[in-house]
């Protein structure tokens, strides 16, 4: 099946070059993305990002390697590598948080946070959100949440950090569904939501010694 050998080691390790560059772990590197090729951030509202389209030339050069080494099924088989490419990163990570991972490094988050927003009063916000965390270690997990926004303008689910940074702590193997109920002073602030939702939303936890973005 393969009739090139180097070219199959070459794009092996540009593979996994590739997947190092924007492993999404510790850290979300997706957060504010305007436009995203395979895991590669090709622009954000700063404009292109350059490692993420230098990723994506190198990716494709994989791929034309890959495809030059084999001797049939070229389609087929660079498919079920892109494939594999996309899903490996996700199995890797929760066997690394299953067993050697602490603290900080052996949370999870499926996601699907929410945060609801209304307004009662001019200057006043009633703030909920509901997020699902997962400590995937033996040990108690202490510590900090502060929300971000994907994008800097208006003010989403960030503008719960008026209240903030929350405390939070995870029993060991343990999954917490937690639920923050805030009324916020936003009187200060000029820009900001004022009532609706924010799906998926985004947060950074810390503790003593490191930071996770979600």
């Amino acid at each position: 099946m393969i009739k090139n050998k180097k070219s199959f080691i070459a794009s092996c390790i540009l593979l996994v070059i590739c997947m190092s560059l924007f492993f999404p772990f510790p850290n979300n590197k997706k957060l504010g993305a305007h436009s995203v090729f395979m895991s590669f951030p090709i622009q954000n509202e700063n404009g292109y990002v350059l490692m993420g389209i230098a990723g994506s030339i190198l990716f494709v050069i994989a791929m034309i390697l890959f495809a030059r080494s084999l001797r049939k099924y070229h389609i087929r088989t660079i498919l079920v590598v892109v494939i594999i490419y996309s899903l490996l990163p996700l199995p890797l990570i929760a066997v690394y948080q299953k067993t050697i991972a602490s603290g900080i490094a052996s949370v999870s988050y499926d996601g699907k946070g929410t945060c609801n927003f209304e307004s009662p009063v001019k200057g006043l916000l009633k703030g909920k959100c509901n997020l699902t965390l997962y400590n995937h270690s033996s040990k108690r997990v202490i510590m900090e949440l502060e929300f971000l926004d994907e994008y800097l303008e208006p003010m989403e689910s960030s503008v719960m950090n008026i209240n903030g940074p929350f405390r939070i702590v995870l029993e060991p193997n343990h999954k917490k569904r937690v639920h923050l109920k805030e009324l916020l002073d936003v009187s200060d602030l000029s820009e900001y939501i004022e009532s609706g939702t924010s799906n998926e939303v985004h947060f950074k936890i810390s503790d003593k010694h490191k930071t996770r973005i979600f």
